[in-house]
């Protein structure tokens, strides 16, 4: 018989934490035992990262940039969709330059859209019914109780709409279910809106072209919507729902919008019934949607509302919001056109929703609103979906997504358990001691990042000095963030060692000349177990609140850990601890980089490029916030992708090189920023300002009857405006000593200058608030008349700590009592219409109980019961000269909220 094991080596039981300690034979000479020492070779570490980092930037490519070929007439033909076509009508809106509600320019375009829909009525298939009517919206209210306007009462007049509707002649039910696509024609006042969203209404001109030459074998209507007042508060879609009879008609809605320029239009929002994502995911011939979008946007960390939100909350539907992202800095600014626009942008949405629209309004199945109630109230039915590489969709119900997490984490613990029961108490330790050396990855590389950010604005001209220049968010942030993993890492490898050295010591059998790279190998693996058990943590919370994002964990979760299962573990009860092997690394990594890559470069781009338009309240926020959120979601990201990597570079040759040239690369970022070679703005990627001429007589109730008239500058984007106001020499003062309160915001660091400040505008154009009546019967109760003087663009704030409720008349009654909600103590009314809109209103406020009526006026600042704020889309001398004198690296900004280049100020005090 040929030599055997001693049998205390050979049959001591698997759940001993020796089993996986060598074991030495006495009968064995000892050098046969020795263990060479590992070191990897630093070339092979450094191809695997840069194959990594070339990975990252080819998947997103292929995901995010890789568009089709735009397609003429001829080659679309009849039936399909032309990008050449679709461009001439982004063109043609474009050339009328910005076109607000209200302006003589919007209502060139609404005649635009509507002679381009009287064409395709003529040219229709003739068994295709189309109809077209140019629809005007009577005065309205709008409340949404979620994101950005919770604690408004959105209230539009003298809107007008153009409506498409395309129906199959021989179908009778179709006129009864129908499917909604819907676009704004209208712009902001500082951009002529190539992305936002002249381009989503030229999609839905060539895609209701194509699809009146497909409906006569539809089951369903396709109504198209091209509605005005979306900017000014999703006024047009409000509008619509509320008062036109096609409402009660449509089963599904699709919105079309922009938060950029061009490139792929995602879909991000999908309402509560699956059944649009499902059938788009069959269909789609590029495919692009993240639920991660969705996630972040129904969370409020990003600051944007669409249509899509009307439909759904107030409506009760569901279906698909599309959203072009590309060059998200350019947002409602003067870059925000045609020049710009990428070349198969169109065309890559026009497909997919040809695509969609075909099989969606051939089926019989379209959701009814008894089946989306039932969806809106469980969760379970909810569609998880995600594209890879956009060419491939995955969706799924989160019923589904539930048990399969819930598979995988019982799964996981079992593992766990069985693996620290056979270990015993080291290996219990071991755990906890990985599990610190996460905890040290993370403390160090968000500090590391974060730290850069807050010494930004000390050491740049901006404090956000990457916004014309991404690539420098590598060098400044992911730098410092990728050296504190790992030196936090690697603090916590050498704890871990020491640990391991203890327990090792205590065992007889191993030899002193093979310990201490047992040690390193053992500490190696407990490192890159520990990044599967950090992957576990995050898919337990988000199975617990059903976060559709989940899936992220789910596969950098179970891909390593198979590759590991497959390449690594091992049942042999005695054996030497081995190197991780590099397919272990090369296996586990593939499917959760073709998974996530794409997004996370995607969602880095709109995080910097948001960075213009940050500071929502100028100056309210510390200068270094915005560039710290960069920093921290760059270390996150980086913490959570890195961990199975950094445990192989303890090991490796290259580590000081490596070390080295990322020090180098933040050191060169730092020294671009410093000196200025890289400017942070550009003419494409500018600094968004405002202009505001504004007349204040808000202290007429205080003894200051004359109004008080000034130009402001101020931005929405971090940092001080020093050199924008050298460039413009127009005398202004700058600081914190001058806050404004604009009612939908406030500026609390801005210039302004006295000079010119009387003329361009009369005291004719003042608003008043006059109270009528005040009475105290049964509970005080005041009326309160509104004249603005002309303004159809205005904003009343009501202060909530004294009122109770409101209810607000026009011609007819707007706004009943009841059904309020407030913010930070105010609610505030936005009202926006066309050119016959209104301009006097009554104001019934019905006091609480506790009021301070009774409180005689003293020394102490009051805020006032009512501050109203009316806007006029016109340049005075002093405004125009100032805007004229912009930096070419100032574009002026517009949102909903923010004044137009005029602007007056009134309030009424608490005790009147």
């Amino acid at each position: 018989m040929g030599r055997t094991r001693s049998s205390s080596a050979s049959r001591k039981p698997l759940n001993k934490p020796e089993e996986n300690v060598p074991k030495v034979d006495d009968s064995v000479p000892q050098t046969i035992s020795v263990v060479r020492r590992t070191k990897r070779s630093p070339y092979v570490w450094t191809s695997l990262l840069l194959l990594t980092i070339y990975s990252f930037r080819t998947i997103y490519q292929q995901q995010f940039e890789k568009l089709p070929i735009p397609l003429s007439a001829e080659q679309a033909g009849k039936r399909g969709f032309s990008e050449t076509e679709a461009l001439k009508h982004v063109k043609a809106l474009t050339s009328l330059g910005p076109h607000p509600v209200g302006s003589d320019a919007l209502d060139i375009a609404l005649e635009y859209v509507l002679k381009e829909a009287e064409k395709i009525k003529k040219t229709a298939h003739w068994e295709v019914d189309v109809e077209v009517e140019k629809f005007h919206a009577k005065s309205g209210a709008n409340r949404l109780s979620r994101g950005l306007f919770r604690g408004k009462t959105l209230v539009y007049s003298d809107l007008y709409h153009v409506l498409l509707r395309v129906l199959p002649k021989y179908a009778d039910e179709a006129e009864e279910n129908t499917i909604l696509v819907s676009s704004h024609i209208d712009t902001v006042f500082s951009t002529e809106g190539a992305g936002d969203c002249s381009s989503c209404i030229a999609v839905m001109l060539e895609l209701a072209r194509g699809i009146s030459q497909w409906a006569h074998g539809f089951k369903s209507g396709v109504i198209f919507l091209f509605n005005t007042g979306e900017e000014e508060g999703l006024s047009g879609a409000h509008s619509f729902m509320s008062q036109h009879p096609w409402n009660n008609t449509i089963r599904l809605a699709v919105d079309l919008e922009a938060i950029g320029l061009g490139g792929k239009s995602g879909i991000f929002q999908t309402g509560s019934h699956p059944w649009a994502i499902e059938t788009f995911a069959s269909v789609a011939k590029y495919p692009s949607a993240q639920i991660v979008s969705q996630d972040l946007f129904t969370s409020g960390a990003i600051k944007s509302g669409t249509d899509f939100q009307v439909y759904t909350e107030f409506a009760g539907l569901s279906g698909l919001d599309f959203a072009f992202t590309d060059k998200t800095a350019v947002y409602h600014t003067k870059n925000d056109k045609f020049e710009l626009l990428k070349p198969g942008s169109l065309q890559h949405l026009g497909e997919n929703m040809l695509a969609f629209l075909l099989r969606a309004a051939a089926s019989s199945k379209l959701p009814t609103n008894n089946v989306m109630e039932e969806g809106r109230n469980s969760d379970q039915d909810n569609a998880v979906y995600f594209d890879i590489l956009g060419s491939y969709m995955i969706v799924y119900r989160q019923r589904f997504a539930t048990l399969l997490h819930n598979s995988v984490i019982i799964q996981s613990l079992m593992i766990w358990t069985t693996s620290l029961i056979m270990g015993g108490f080291p290996a219990t330790v071991s755990l906890a001691l990985s599990c610190l050396s996460l905890i040290l990855m993370w403390t160090f590389s968000l500090s590391f990042s974060a730290s850069v950010a807050f010494i930004l604005p000390i050491i740049s001209p901006s404090p956000v000095p990457y916004v014309a220049s991404p690539w420098l968010v590598v060098g400044l942030f992911a730098a410092p963030a990728f050296l504190g993993a790992l030196a936090g890492q690697y603090v916590g490898f050498l704890i871990l060692q020491t640990y391991l050295s203890n327990v090792y010591s205590k065992r007889e059998q191993v030899l002193p000349s093979i310990r201490e790279e047992l040690i390193r190998l053992e500490a190696e693996r407990w490192l890159f177990k520990a990044g599967s058990f950090q992957w576990l943590i995050f898919l337990i919370i988000g199975n617990y609140y059903k976060i559709g994002s989940s899936y992220l964990a789910l596969v950098w979760l179970v891909s390593p850990a198979f590759a590991y299962g497959l390449l690594e573990a091992t049942l042999t009860p005695a054996r030497f601890p081995k190197p991780l092997k590099l397919a272990t690394l090369l296996i586990g990594l593939t499917v959760p980089l073709l998974v996530s890559a794409g997004t996370i470069i995607q969602l880095a781009r709109f995080i910097i490029g948001s960075a213009v338009r940050f500071d929502r309240n100028p100056g309210s926020t510390p200068e270094w916030l915005g560039s710290v959120i960069v920093a921290v979601f760059v270390a996150v990201v980086l913490c959570l992708t890195t961990v199975y990597l950094l445990s192989y570079l303890h090991l490796s040759g290259a580590k000081r090189s490596i070390v080295f040239a990322t020090c180098l690369l933040f050191g060169f970022s730092i020294a671009t920023v410093v000196s200025g070679i890289v400017p942070p703005f550009s003419d494409v990627i500018a600094r968004t300002v405002n202009v505001v001429h504004v007349v204040d007589t808000t202290k007429k109730y205080g003894g200051e009857q004359d109004p008080i008239s000034y130009v402001s500058l101020f931005s929405t984007t971090p940092g001080k405006l020093t050199r924008e106001v050298e460039h413009i020499k127009e005398g202004f003062t700058c600081g914190r000593d001058k806050p404004i309160d604009y009612v939908t915001f406030s500026v609390d660091y801005g210039c302004w200058t006295h000079e010119g400040g009387q003329n361009g505008w009369d005291e004719s154009d003042i608003p008043s608030l006059l109270v009528d009546n005040d009475v105290s019967n049964n509970g005080r109760i005041t009326t309160i008349l509104i004249d603005t003087k002309g303004s159809t663009r205005w904003s009343l704030g009501i202060n909530t700590d004294e009122i109770k409720d409101f209810k607000f008349k026009g011609e007819e009654e707007l706004v009943p009592v009841g059904d309020k909600n407030s913010v930070g103590g105010w609610h505030t009314i936005q009202f926006a219409g066309g050119k016959d809109s209104p301009t006097t209103f009554s104001l019934t406020l019905f006091w609480k109980n506790n009021s301070t009526k009774s409180v005689e006026a003293n020394n102490t600042v009051q805020p006032p019961l009512l501050k109203l704020r009316t806007d006029f889309n016109r340049l005075t001398p002093k405004a125009e000269r100032v805007i004229s004198k912009l930096p070419s690296w100032c574009s002026l900004f517009g949102k909903s909220t923010s004044p137009l280049t005029l602007a007056f100020l009134t309030a009424l005090p608490v005790h009147i």
